[in-house]
This record gives C-alpha cells, sequence and structure tokens, in this order.
C-alpha cells in the first residue's frame, strides 16, 4: 500500500545508525549541485544548527569536524531537511572559499565510469 500525503507524520526524527550518526549531503544553494556527502552524529547536527556553519562527525579522525576549519573552505548553512524515512539529512549551503572537497576541487564527485575502471573528468 503506498502512502499518500495525507499520511505522512507531522513530525519525524533523524533515525541514527548503529554508530549514532547519519549521513549528510551537501548541496550548493544556487547551482543545485552536490558538493560532498558526510556524517553527523548529534553534537555535529546541534552544532550546525546553532551555528549556521557545517560542523560535521570525522569518522577516521573520530572527531567533529567544523568545515573549512583549516582550509578556510566553509559552508553556510542556509537550510537542512530530514529526508522521509529520516535516515539522510540534506543541507543547502553557501559554499565559501575554493570547494568542498579536500582535494580543491569544488565537488567530491568528479570520478565518472569509463571503460575499465572509474576515471577523473574535468568537472567538479
Amino acid at each position: 500500500m503506498t502512502k499518500t500525503a495525507s499520511q505522512t507524520p507531522e513530525t519525524l526524527a533523524p533515525r541514527w545508525n548503529d554508530q549514532g550518526l547519519i549521513p549528510a549531503i551537501a548541496q550548493d544553494v544556487e547551482t543545485g549541485d552536490v558538493l560532498m556527502l558526510a556524517w553527523m552524529n548529534a553534537e555535529a547536527l546541534a552544532l550546525t544548527l546553532d551555528s549556521g556553519e557545517a560542523v560535521y562527525w570525522s569518522r577516521s579522525r573520530n572527531a567533529l569536524w567544523r568545515k573549512g576549519e583549516t582550509s578556510g573552505n566553509t559552508q553556510r548553512l542556509v537550510d537542512v531537511r530530514l529526508d522521509c524515512d529520516g535516515d539522510t539529512l540534506l543541507l543547502s549551503v553557501e559554499q565559501r572559499g575554493v570547494g568542498a572537497c579536500h582535494t580543491g576541487r569544488r565537488t567530491c564527485f568528479f570520478y565518472q565510469p569509463g571503460s575499465s575502471d572509474w576515471e577523473l573528468t574535468e568537472e567538479g
């Protein structure tokens, strides 16, 4: 049975995974380009909402990660949405600085399928 709009709950809480994290997609508010995917825990989400600047959870460092803290490539939060299942966040951001990717590119998504492997594109 398909749910209709009238069956959609009025409220929904984030569904954290077993590690207490939720994926967060950062999207450029002006272009709609997907810039990156990162993870947030409850503290990162609260800090992002309170400060208006993107704060993520670094799984490799096991620590909070204030986007642009060392690079200067910050993300100002414009809007945040929770998807219909409650298991993914979409952040509309104003990307400041060179870009969102640690490689210096505007976006982290710059590989496309090639004939035998994923190949670097000129975009990104």
